[in-house]
């Protein structure tokens, strides 16, 4: 159903598995589309732990910190106006990635967050303490409610994605507002290709254009699983309604010369070391209980819907968020395999309970229609029933 590898093989130095798929199909995600999933090479080990190796023993930072200099310093405001954008929520990595460029180098960032679907109390605080303590200037940009939710239930009924949507939108926000404000640069913070992408797009510091800027139509925008023209013929929304999730156009950005780098690429990033950094700058807080489905207390935090993305991967792939956590905390020396194994074992499988009503009442769904859906897209090579109970076919060990 999925297209995944029907044979379930797990990373010897990590804990992810060969299901994983791509960030850039996850992005575009369809119920046809076929999965790419991360690499393998023939000792057994995926993409993300060799290009980790990489980033230890290979690169040169210094020189790219020369590169991102003198990016900068071609780009750098002399009038006070803004000379990057940073799209992010003020969670760990927007709040390093905010911080280093306005303090250490001397840029002059607007910071841009695309709302999450239902604030947590740690994620507001953490907002705010962002723009305040941290001292940035934010654009706080809200989509239509009624049509995100409609938007939301529908990518997890069609696509069990409830994130696509929001994925869609925080990705084009930025250079949407780059485009509008007149400002050629904006920093993500990693690239998301370093987790499980071919291990060649790590070496660009730039976001392909194809990714964030081209001309689409309503019958080629698609958004739960359905066209857009399809939701303005049958689901009361206006096209207007739909303008949000759209990303700028490819003539408008090329006018504007705007480009899409990942500060990841100039400066070595470990999100553990990240959330250090914005507790001590920004006045990042972690949560005082750990994540339901992890054991972390300060990635992904912010929105009450963040679990359930989880538990749908899960569902789908065979991976959690503790795997997940895991993976990349194995990779920079944090944990060790075997306490990353029995991490996953004891927490990747845990349902995000905490949230649920809210996620049910959001989405205008019963208990029973969650599971009907869910259980749906349980797939035969991953899942089995033991005891009238779901559980997976492969353990990592």
């Amino acid at each position: 159903m999925m297209g995944l590898p029907q044979e379930v093989v797990f990373c010897k130095k990590c804990v992810i598995s060969n299901q994983r798929p791509s960030s850039a199909v996850e992005f575009k995600h369809t119920a046809q589309s076929k999965k790419q999933t991360i690499g393998f090479d023939e000792g057994g080990v995926c993409s993300a732990c060799r290009y980790q190796e990489m980033k230890e023993k290979e690169i040169n930072w210094k020189q790219r910190e020369e590169e991102l200099l003198t990016l900068l310093v071609r780009h750098r405001s002399r009038d006070g106006s803004y000379d990057c954008v940073v799209p992010g929520s003020g969670g760990k990595d927007s709040a390093f990635t905010s911080h280093l460029l306005k303090y250490k180098y001397g840029m002059n960032p607007l910071t841009i967050t695309w709302a999450p679907h239902l604030y947590t109390d740690i994620g507001w605080k953490n907002m705010q303490s962002w723009i305040h303590t941290g001292g940035f200037d934010n654009l706080l940009f809200t989509p239509n409610g009624r049509v995100h939710a409609l938007l939301t239930r529908l990518a997890f009924e069609n696509l069990l994605h409830p994130f696509q949507p929001f994925i869609i939108g925080q990705r084009h926000v930025g250079p949407r507002v780059a485009v509008k404000w007149n400002i050629p640069l904006v920093f993500y913070g990693e690239n998301q290709a370093e987790y499980g992408n071919n291990i060649e797009e790590n070496f660009s510091p730039v976001m392909k254009r194809e990714f964030y800027a081209f001309d689409q139509t309503l019958d080629e925008l698609f958004l739960g699983g359905v066209s857009a023209q399809e939701l303005v013929d049958t689901k009361q929304v206006s096209v207007s309604d739909l303008n949000p999730y759209l990303p700028p156009k490819k003539g408008d950005v090329e006018r504007t010369g705007v480009e899409v780098h990942y500060l990841g690429y100039y400066v070595k990033w470990d999100p553990q070391e990240c959330f250090y950094y914005a507790s001590t700058n920004t006045g990042f807080q972690p949560n005082q209980e750990r994540t339901e489905g992890s054991y972390s207390k300060y990635s992904s935090i912010d929105d009450k819907i963040d679990p359930f993305h989880y538990y749908t991967t899960l569902i789908k792939f065979g991976i959690g968020r503790a795997t997940y956590d895991a993976a990349q905390e194995i990779r920079n020396g944090k944990i060790t395999r075997e306490e990353g194994v029995a991490l996953v074992r004891r927490f990747d499988a845990e349902f995000p309970q905490k949230y649920f009503q809210d996620f049910l009442n959001y989405l205008g769904i019963t208990p029973e229609q969650f599971w009907n859906v869910v259980d749906r897209w349980r797939s035969p090579h991953l899942w089995k029933q033991e005891n009238g109970e779901w559980v997976l076919r492969n353990q990592v060990t």
